[in-house]
């Protein structure tokens, strides 16, 4: 039975549903970050419902690091242990493997590295990253992949596709393996697949080709937003979005700022997740309708306003005043840069909100003009 169903398209852009055991994913939408089975800024599964969090999601090689998945298990998985009924996506733990754990090395049969907690040696392949996610319990259980170094050369970025895709049919296969075991957290969990290439767009597109008669839940698009340039970030999703299932749910992995989303949406994509409302929140960075504030600034330091007149958001319709966020962060309170966050995320989840609503009056490219042009000011 097909989980995803598209229900209007306004151009290219989608908007559609995808069924999961913990509930239906209205896209596109904007998956709030958890790497660790928590919003870093002190956000509770209760503030994520209060503010329309639609998915979570959580890092497989954080949570296998610490506490560990086996312990998650122990605790029921992810929902149980967090808290959280709706909806998670867990990534497969390739990106941090790449990036976080310094020396590795990568064989056929997965990687070698260290963790970047304590050091002791760990491995991980295609069964090990699906075995981790089951152990967790996800709704969304994300394929092994290296996401390859930017820049890379044409040579290097065809070997590591190719062995992507051969990471792919093993993540395949040790899924259904886990799916059908007794003792499994939740064995509705699906698969989706990663395509790789870089900013080769020849490399993408027969990737595209090749992961798509596998005939998955779902296909991300991983390895952008790692240093190329936004204008060739939009040339490869117009080179690979059509060349992937229009029937399918599109993952575009940590993207982006809300321009980037914006754009995104506008070539048929339908998942988005990325730290920026959440890390900015932390450094007084919010996002409003009139461009990004800088809440440290001095001219705050007297002004009675909510962060954005008339948001929806539990700080400003609490009445929280910008001088009193201020003197919070300025004093170095918690209480600062919990606002800030959930501020920022209430902001990106109203967004999504609005995009859906647009594609299905069929007025998405007016309303992402409209949206941009308020957005390019900036108040810091």
């Amino acid at each position: 039975m097909d989980k995803y169903t598209l229900i209007k398209t306004n151009g290219r852009a989608k908007r559609g549903a995808f069924k999961t055991p913990h509930g239906e994913i209205q896209t596109p939408v904007f998956m709030n970050v958890g790497t660790a089975a928590a919003i870093k800024g002190a956000v509770s599964a209760a503030d994520l419902k209060n503010i329309g969090t639609l998915v979570e999601l959580s890092n497989t090689y954080h949570l296998h690091v610490r506490p560990g998945d086996q312990i998650v298990k122990k605790m029921g998985g992810l929902h149980k242990f967090m808290h959280w009924d709706k909806p998670i996506l867990t990534d497969s733990g390739g990106f941090q493997v790449f990036s976080l754990a310094g020396l590795r090395k990568i064989k056929e049969e997965g990687v070698r590295f260290n963790s970047h907690i304590d050091g002791r040696k760990l491995f991980i392949g295609p069964e090990e990253s699906m075995q981790i996610q089951s152990n967790l319990g996800s709704d969304i259980a994300m394929a092994f992949d290296e996401c390859a170094p930017y820049p890379s050369t044409r040579e290097y970025m065809e070997n590591s596709v190719a062995r992507t895709t051969r990471w792919l049919f093993r993540c395949k296969a040790e899924l259904d393996r886990l799916n059908a075991l007794p003792d499994t957290v939740n064995p509705g969990q699906v698969l989706f697949g990663i395509n790789q290439g870089g900013t080769f767009a020849d490399i993408r597109i027969e990737h595209a080709k090749a992961i798509r008669e596998l005939d998955l839940p779902g296909y991300a698009i991983g390895g952008l937003a790692v240093g190329e340039t936004h204008e060739q970030m939009y040339e490869i999703l117009d080179a690979v979005v059509p060349e992937l299932p229009q029937n399918k749910p599109v993952y575009l992995m940590g993207v982006g700022t809300p321009a980037n989303i914006l754009e995104a949406v506008d070539r048929g994509v339908d998942f988005f997740d990325c730290v920026y409302p959440t890390r900015n929140g932390r450094h007084g960075h919010v996002y409003t309708n009139h461009g990004k504030m800088n809440m440290m600034n001095a001219c705050y330091e007297t002004d009675p306003r909510p962060i954005e007149e008339g948001c929806s958001c539990p700080v400003c319709r609490e009445g929280y005043s910008r001088a009193y966020i201020r003197h919070l962060l300025k004093a170095k309170e918690m209480l600062g840069l919990r606002f800030c966050v959930l501020h920022n995320l209430s902001f990106y989840n109203t967004m999504m909100a609005e995009i859906r609503q647009a594609i299905e009056e069929g007025r998405y490219s007016d309303y992402k003009k409209e949206k941009l042009a308020g957005m390019e000011g900036s108040r810091d």
